[in-house]
């Protein structure tokens, strides 16, 4: 019998695309329920703590929150690895993803919402060093080393939505001197096809910085 396999969420969202990421790196078909945020279903009883998207269910069986839908998705489905196996490599993949939840995207969307204020923008470039280190430490195309990993889908927001933002409000938050590896691990991240594949075009999250940002 095969999986009935469902993810809800809002399309053009980067924990949506990295849940699709890890569903299109093992090759897994699902169905995808588009959830209006400001209208939220009754299938939300799936996540009945936070009622927030993305929700994955398995054969009946829900999964809440980005990365732990993916960690749960490399536990349930072989094929492409997405954390490591040694235990102290997995251990630090999950420090940095959760680092890069916790501290680097809310940091990085303040600074886009505060349009570049000089301020927010030094706060943010602090926590995105530790990325560019260790980047620069790995010596290796990803986070992941010579294939992505649960660090790199994590930073998706970084490789991707940034570079919208910069478009959608004309200004310039990580640049090519400052940050090198970041800029270079981005650009290889966004090409991979398997996350060409995941990505919402371009346009959604630059048409959503203008709308939630353009006329502040």
């Amino acid at each position: 019998m095969a999986d009935e396999v469902k993810l809800y969420g809002f399309p053009g969202s980067t924990y949506i695309s990295r849940v699709t990421t890890a569903l299109t790196l093992k090759g897994i078909k699902y169905k995808f329920v588009a959830e209006d945020l400001s209208n939220k279903s009754a299938d939300l009883k799936y996540n009945p703590v936070h009622k927030k998207v993305p929700v994955l269910v398995h054969n009946g069986k829900p999964i809440s929150e980005s990365l732990v839908i993916v960690d749960y998705i490399d536990d349930a489905w072989k094929g492409v690895p997405i954390l490591p196996k040694d235990a102290y490599e997995k251990a630090q993949a999950r420090f940095w993803a959760k680092f890069i939840d916790d501290k680097c995207v809310p940091i990085v969307f303040k600074a886009i919402a505060s349009r570049g204020e000089e301020q927010a923008v030094a706060e943010a470039h602090e926590h995105l060093q530790f990325l560019e280190n260790e980047l620069n430490v790995k010596g290796k195309k990803f986070f992941g080393g010579d294939d992505i990993n649960l660090v790199d889908i994590a930073a998706n927001f970084i490789a991707f939505w940034i570079g919208a933002a910069e478009e959608a409000l004309g200004i310039k938050l990580v640049t090519k001197d400052k940050f090198p590896k970041l800029i270079e691990w981005g650009d290889n991240f966004i090409n991979c096809q398997v996350v060409k594949d995941a990505l919402p075009p371009r346009e959604i999250p630059v048409d959503f910085f203008k709308t939630r940002f353009g006329n502040a």
